[in-house]
């Protein structure tokens, strides 16, 4: 079975370091990490991924560059992979410019670890891709 490499981009290092060491104790351990938008922008050249999770600045302003990038095909994982995205808030704007890139998923901050597990495990990655309990 081919390996099922997952993306998480989040700025906030000590949430970003928790999810993906939990995540690889459960059996994920094809979870690469990206703290900025270059650095994520490079991973998604370099790898394909089977799906990502994505923090998105909402407040103010939305910066969708990532969902557009893979979205139209630059980059090296399938144009229609899924993808959640993590946000402070999600007004009717955001929602709506979301919905016109496929996400599959909003997750608003504050939250649990065991959520973006969750989603990682409903994307396919490593032995936890069963039902959560």
């Amino acid at each position: 079975m081919p390996e099922r490499r997952m993306l998480l981009v989040e700025p906030a290092d000590m949430l970003r370091r928790t999810v993906s060491l939990t995540a690889r104790s459960l059996g994920m351990e094809a979870i690469d990490e990206a703290a900025s938008l270059p650095q994520a922008q490079r991973l998604l050249r370099e790898r394909r991924y089977s799906g990502a999770v994505i923090a998105i600045d909402s407040g103010g302003t939305l910066d969708l560059t990532l969902l557009d990038d893979v979205r139209e095909g630059r980059t090296a994982s399938d144009a229609a992979m899924p993808i959640a995205v993590l946000a402070v808030e999600a007004d009717a704007r955001f929602v709506e410019a979301l919905r016109g890139r496929d996400v599959r998923r909003v997750i608003l901050k504050p939250f649990r670890a065991k959520v973006l597990l969750e989603t990682f495990a409903a994307m396919g990655a490593g032995d936890a891709a069963g039902p959560a309990s």
